[in-house]
Parts: C-alpha cells; sequence; structure tokens
C-alpha cells in the first residue's frame, strides 16, 4: 500500500534536531496531506519514525498521544491494522515500559474495533492485555473495574463463562470501591448473566428481578430482564424456594404484560399441570446454553417442567400407579420411578414409592415449623393417627349425650343402660 508523497517529503525532511516538531506538525496537517487511500500506510509510516528517530520519552509520549488522537478519527479497520502495528513497535522498543498509558489506549481502541465487528473473544483478549497493576502506570480502581467488566461481557458474549467467572471474582473484591451506578449494574448485570450460564437459575433469577427495578435503565430493558428473571425461574429445579420465586414474580403487577412468559408463569404458581403444546411455545423463546442437554440426556427446560408435573400430580393424587404417573409425565416407568425418588430424596416432593405395588403415595406435610433443615418431616401413618382421632372424637359425643340423658331422664337411663 503506497504512502501519501506529501507524508514522505515531509517525513524526509525532518532533522533529529526537529524531529519532533516535525512529527508534531505533520499529525496536525494529516488530513490535507493524506487521503484516505493513503491515510493507513502514512500512520505506520509516522509510527515507525517515532521509534526509529530515538526520540526522548517525554517526546515520544508527545507525538504517540497525538498519532493515537488522529487515529480516533479513522474507522475499525485502520484501528486495528495500524493499532497492532503500532504495539508491535511498542513492544520492541527500549523505553516500552514507559509508554504503558500510551500501549493501554492502543489497546482498548483494538478492543473495540474487534467488538464492534463481533470478534468478542479477540476483543476480550485484547482488553485483558492492558497493564492495570504496573507501578509506572495509575490506574484508578473505577479504570480497573470498568476494563474487567468489558472483558467478563465479551466472554459472554461468546458463551465462555469459566474465563467471564474468573474475571468476575476479581470485580468482587472491587466493585464496593466504585462508586459509579452504571458500574455497579453493569457487575449485576454480568453475575446475573453467568449465573444464568452456569445453570444457576435462582440466583440468576433473583438478581435479574433485582436488576429489573433499576431506574438506570429503560423501561423496554426493564421488562426484558423481567422476562429473563421468569424464564430462569421456571427452568430451575421443582421445590419450594422456586415456588417462592415463582410467587414473587406473579405478584409483580409488570408480569401480567409479559403474556407469554406469564402465561406458564400463572400455571406454574397455580400447580397447574403445562401441556407439551406450552412448554414447546414457550422454549421457542429460550437461549440455547438454556436448551442445552444435561448429562442424563434431557433438556434443563423438560427436566423442570417434568418435576413441575409431579408436584402437581401430588396435588390431585394421594397415590398413584407408577405406569399411570409415566404416562403422566411422558416417561418411560423407570425414569418416572427415579425422578421421583431423587426429588423425596432431596425433601422437594413428600411422598412414598411402594416399589412391589408399584405405587407412589403422596402425603402433605405438617404446619411450616416442621421443616427441618430445608427437609419437610413426612407425616407418616397420619391416615391411622387421623382414624384414632375420629375414633376418640366419637367416644366422647356418646359420653356426652350418655351424662345428658341421666341428668334429664335418670329412670329411664337406669333401666336401659348396659355397664
Amino acid at each position: 500500500m503506497a504512502s501519501s508523497d506529501k507524508i514522505v517529503a515531509r517525513l524526509a525532511a525532518i532533522s533529529p534536531a526537529t524531529a519532533t516538531t516535525g512529527l508534531l506538525d505533520i499529525l496536525r496537517d494529516f488530513k490535507s496531506l493524506s487521503g484516505s487511500e493513503t491515510a493507513q500506510s502514512d500512520l505506520r509510516a509516522i509510527g515507525g519514525a517515532v521509534f526509529s528517530m530515538s526520540l526522548g520519552i517525554v517526546a515520544a509520549r508527545q507525538v504517540l498521544d497525538q498519532l493515537i488522537s488522529t487515529l480516533r478519527s479513522y474507522n475499525d479497520e485502520l484501528w486495528m491494522d495500524v493499532g497492532d502495528h503500532l504495539l508491535q513497535k511498542l513492544e520492541d522498543a527500549a523505553q516500552h515500559t514507559s509508554l504503558l498509558e500510551q500501549a493501554a489506549a492502543l489497546q482498548e481502541m483494538v478492543a473495540t474495533a474487534h467488538e464492534n465487528n463481533g470478534d468478542y473473544a479477540l476483543a476480550a483478549q485484547r482488553l485483558a492485555s492492558i497493564p492495570l497493576d504496573s507501578s509506572q502506570r495509575r490506574v484508578s480502581q473505577e479504570d480497573r473495574v470498568r476494563v474487567w467488566i468489558r472483558i467478563v461481557r465479551d466472554y459472554l458474549e461468546v458463551d465462555d463463562s469459566t474465563a467471564a467467572e474468573s474475571y468476575l471474582n476479581k470485580l468482587k473484591g472491587a466493585i464496593f470501591d466504585v462508586h459509579d451506578p452504571e458500574l455497579k449494574l453493569h457487575f449485576k448485570l454480568s453475575q446475573a448473566r453467568i449465573n444464568d450460564a452456569k445453570r444457576e437459575f435462582l440466583a440468576a433469577s433473583t438478581a435479574y428481578h433485582d436488576i429489573s427495578y433499576s431506574p438506570a435503565i429503560a423501561e423496554e430493558e426493564r421488562l426484558h430482564t423481567l422476562g429473563m428473571a421468569i424464564k430462569c425461574a421456571i427452568l430451575a429445579p421443582a421445590g419450594p424456594t422456586r415456588s417462592r420465586a415463582l410467587g414473587r414474580l406473579y405478584k409483580d403487577d409488570r408480569a401480567i404484560g409479559l403474556l407469554d412468559d406469564f402465561s406458564i408463569l400463572e400455571k406454574m404458581v397455580l400447580n397447574r399441570l403445562l401441556s407439551p403444546v406450552e412448554v414447546e411455545k414457550f422454549s421457542e423463546s429460550l437461549q440455547p446454553h438454556q436448551l442445552a442437554t444435561t448429562s442424563d440426556g434431557s433438556t434443563v427446560l423438560a427436566k423442570a417442567v417434568i418435576e413441575h408435573n409431579l408436584l402437581g400430580v401430588s396435588l390431585l393424587y394421594r397415590n398413584i400407579p407408577l405406569e399411570s404417573l409415566a404416562r403422566i409425565l411422558g416417561q418411560n416407568v423407570a425414569k418416572a420411578e427415579e425422578t421421583t425418588a431423587r426429588m423425596i430424596e432431596q425433601g422437594r416432593l413428600l411422598g412414598q414409592i411402594d416399589q412391589i405395588a408399584g405405587l407412589v403415595y403422596f402425603e402433605g406435610c405438617e404446619a411450616p415449623g416442621d421443616a427441618v433443615q430445608g427437609q419437610f418431616k413426612l407425616t407418616t401413618d397420619k391416615e391411622l393417627r387421623q382414624w384414632d382421632a375420629n375414633v376418640q372424637s366419637l367416644a366422647d359425643e356418646v359420653e356426652s349425650i350418655s351424662n345428658a340423658l341421666q341428668q334429664v331422664y335418670p329412670d329411664f337411663v337406669a333401666q336401659n343402660l348396659l355397664v
């Protein structure tokens, strides 16, 4: 790629004594000396001259700052090409440790160009190369947090939650020293997205719901975040904790405006069975990681719906054959038994399995105070205790009537009462 004749002539005319002022003059007049077709090679040439002319540290900083300022007025393609060229020159320069501020500015420009082109992984790598902890470059806590948040968001764009979480962990120790509400909001949103990606749906739902009340974002974004909270709560493992999360969302007056999400939310809150058609329609609004296949071969959504329907069945039946339960859940008998046993073991379902008879018995629970460490206390032999209570009540009533008869008709009682 050819350079502008004017730029070549001006560079050739510079003497060592006038190197600094000569380069600065060229950069100030750059738009009139170079056209769009030669800008890339001209900026490269000027950058090369900064290092070949052996400028002092102060002069090099001054010229590079002006060069970076000139580069900002061009497009992403030049940012990446010229930025990479200058970074390589900086890395090879003997005084590169004294030019960290300029290196950081170039890394950020190149990263921004990659973000604009959708190359988020490359952008994250560039941002990670910015020197943030060097003793020769002062970086405020807010600037450090701002870079880390960009790295987290870039990694999340390519679904690399592991890399994103490593930088989120750095943020956790620094975010308390930051007072910028926008940075705090981005931190909360990043945390929610990572929990979502890791399938920690209850934590993600709570975080999304809190963010949906933030006045710092537009109304449309608040509703979108509320929708994410509902989706995550629906995908969470069935049980008392999820029921509370669903209940909070159901009571949110804004939820009814999210028609597709609200329909399935309402059915879950009211413990109604979900049909395959409803589930299929809901799945169309989910993100790819929310539809990923789990270790047992089922999707997260399918597992959540099966567990919800199982809880719904437990409210409709006192007991049910495993074959009938499997048919309702859309599973084979062995899988239905496995799902039921797991939920009982984890304290998310109250019941017992009679494997010999092939029956599942669902049991109620005592008052909420009977929950011990998240596990519900099963009311074993409830029917027998109820029978005993009924017999006791009947005996008390008979004795009360006989006492009343004895007081009013003592002679009749004396003749007819058998002791």
